[in-house]
This record gives C-alpha cells, sequence and structure tokens, in this order.
C-alpha cells in the first residue's frame, strides 16, 4: 500500500504542472464570471429589443448650448474645454416619428443630447470647427441618403445609433478567450493525471518481468 502511494506522488515538475492547469481553470472560471456580470450582460441587453433599419436625415442643427470636455496636454497637464451641440434628427423605416442619432453607445451614453462629440481640442474654436465640419458632412454629403442605423426599442426607443460599440466580434471574443484558457488548463490536468498513470504502470510492468 505504501509503495502504492509512492508511486503516485507528483515529482516536483509534474506538480508545477497541475498547479498551472488549476490556475488556468480558475482563471478562465472567474473571467467567464467577471465578463459575464460586468461586461457580456448588459451589452446583450443592450442588443436585446433592438435591431437596424434605413435612416434618413430630417434635420441638423447645433444647439445653443455648449458642453464640457476634458482634454490632455501632456502626463501632468489637463484641462476643460467647451463644444457646441450638434443634433442630427432622423426618420427610421420602422417608425414614422423622429429619433436623434448618435455615433454609438458609448457617445449616448456620455452625451445622450447631442449626436457628436469631436475629439476634444485645447481651443474652443477648434472644437468649434470640428463640429461645424460634422454638421456639413450629414447636410452636404449625405443628405437624403438612406444609410444603415441601429435601435433598441426597449431601452432607447427614441434614439438611434449609427455603429454598434457592442458588435458580433467583441461579444465572440468576449467568451472565447476564457473559455480557451479554462479548456487549457483542463487539458494540463488531464495529461499529467494520464502520463503519471501511465509512468506508474510501466514501472509496474518493469518489476514484474524482472521478477
Amino acid at each position: 500500500m505504501a509503495r502504492s502511494r509512492a508511486a503516485y506522488e507528483y515529482t516536483e515538475a509534474e506538480d508545477k504542472s497541475m498547479r498551472l492547469g488549476f490556475l488556468l481553470i480558475a482563471a478562465g472560471l472567474l473571467s467567464l464570471l467577471g465578463l459575464g456580470c460586468c461586461w457580456l450582460r448588459p451589452a446583450l441587453q443592450e442588443r436585446g429589443g433592438g435591431g437596424s433599419a434605413n435612416c434618413t436625415v430630417l434635420a441638423v442643427r447645433q444647439l445653443g448650448e455648449r458642453f464640457a470636455c476634458t482634454f490632455s496636454c501632456g502626463a501632468a497637464c489637463r484641462g476643460t474645454a467647451r463644444y457646441p451641440c450638434l443634433q442630427v434628427l432622423v426618420r427610421t423605416s420602422r417608425s414614422s416619428s423622429p429619433a436623434l442619432l448618435h455615433e454609438d453607445e458609448r457617445q449616448l451614453r456620455t452625451n445622450p443630447k447631442c449626436s457628436y462629440i469631436p475629439p476634444c481640442a485645447r481651443d474652443d474654436q477648434e472644437n468649434s470647427e470640428n463640429v461645424t465640419y460634422k454638421q456639413k458632412y450629414w447636410k452636404e454629403k449625405v443628405g437624403s441618403q438612406p444609410f444603415t442605423c441601429y435601435f433598441n426599442q426597449h431601452l432607447r426607443p427614441d434614439d438611434v445609433m449609427l455603429k454598434r460599440t457592442h458588435d458580433e466580434t467583441v461579444l465572440l471574443h468576449c467568451f472565447l478567450w476564457p473559455l480557451v484558457t479554462f479548456l487549457v488548463g483542463v487539458l494540463i490536468v488531464v495529461l499529467t493525471i494520464c502520463a503519471k498513470s501511465l509512468a506508474v504502470k510501466a514501472e509496474a510492468i518493469k518489476k514484474k518481468k524482472h521478477l
């Protein structure tokens, strides 16, 4: 009995391999749990009840209100500037009611009142010029041409997005890499146990031959 127990004791290399496997399994499970609670579930909720539609521009306008943004000019240099609010009102193929267009979900959460947030520059005039350029783009280049937009009737019935932040590729990678980590950990543990078992059996057969 003592011999059998001693035969199944793992070497230092095998012990390290087992620890690595269990560490990868735990990391994969924790990553799946964390991403599911903190990122994947909200992303799926944003996508739930949503879809794509054809949008047509109804009006493009700048409001008199200005909003603050934070610019960075170095490691220890930060400040606040302001930009005008641009609104692009569209009509979707799913509804006759006008909706406010946004760049994506992130921009919508940052400033739900405006359609565009320019890259924050130190000079307010530069921010205004960027917004005016975007206004001309929607008026002159897009005009009445239909384009694809995205909506969510449950969360934001009066808003549409030009693109999705959480597309299928991002969701796939969110699930795939923790799963791969988990499976690699399982594979390392299983191979280590199998290799040890085969080594013990081979040693037992060798001893029988010498008897």
